[in-house]
This record gives structure tokens, sequence and C-alpha cells, in this order.
């Protein structure tokens, strides 16, 4: 089970990184090609939205979970981990005074920290497997 849980860890984090890249990438390419930033990286984050979702689904959490039910609660996840990765700064700069680097080093844990526990315990909770 513990060797389980690590090779499903491991493929989180892959994919979590490849999603950050792929938003890099494509925000980036979109506002070169001219597109306005805020259209840009709206339509960055939404591409790479769609990509994370269906390599956590189908890879990480081996493709078992209905998408009814896990879309809207991988939608609901993200937007939790976003807010609570804005707080997060808040108070490291706030309360902590870190630096930039640190605020991001931090929150860019704590929100896949959170991300990976609300993936595994809600959005693709074993039990809620497809029938």
């Amino acid at each position: 089970m513990r060797k389980f849980a690590t090779v499903r860890l491991i493929r989180f984090a892959v994919v979590g990184i490849g999603a950050a890249l792929l938003f890099f990438v494509l925000s980036w390419a979109l506002v070169s090609a001219g597109l306005p930033p805020f259209v840009g990286s709206v339509i960055a984050y939404m591409l790479a939205f769609v990509v994370a979702y269906s390599a956590q689904r189908g890879w990480t959490f081996e493709g078992q979970h209905d998408h009814r039910r896990a879309l809207p609660r991988y939608l609901v996840s993200q937007l939790a981990c976003a807010v609570f990765a804005g707080l997060s700064a808040h108070v490291a700069v706030s309360v902590f005074s870190a630096s930039p680097l640190v605020m991001s080093a931090v929150i860019t844990v704590a929100a896949g920290a959170a991300s990976y526990v609300l993936s595994s315990v809600w959005v693709f909770r074993d039990d809620q497997r497809a029938a």
C-alpha cells in the first residue's frame, strides 16, 4: 500500500509540474503572438486545466472515476487551492515578511500539497470509482 501511495504521489507531481510548464509555455506563446495578457493567460490556464485533469484522472488515479462527479470536484478543488495559495501568499508576506522567492516556494508547496490531499480524499477517492 505504501509503494502504491508513493507511485501515486510521484505521478501527481509529474502531472502537476507538466501542467505548470504547459501553462507557462502557452501563456508566453499566446501573449507573444499578440493576444492581450489577460486573454492569453486565461486560454493557457483553461488548456492546462484540461490536460491536468485528464492526466490526473487517467494516469495518476487510473481513469476509473465518472467525469460527471470528478470534473466538477476537480474544478472546485483547484479554485479552493487558488484561494488557499492567495491567502498563504498574503500571510507569508504580510506576517512573516517573506521575499517573493520564498513566498512563491511556500505557496507552491502548500498549494500542491492541498491539491494532492483534495484529489486523493475527495475528487478521485478510491470508493468513488465508476461502476
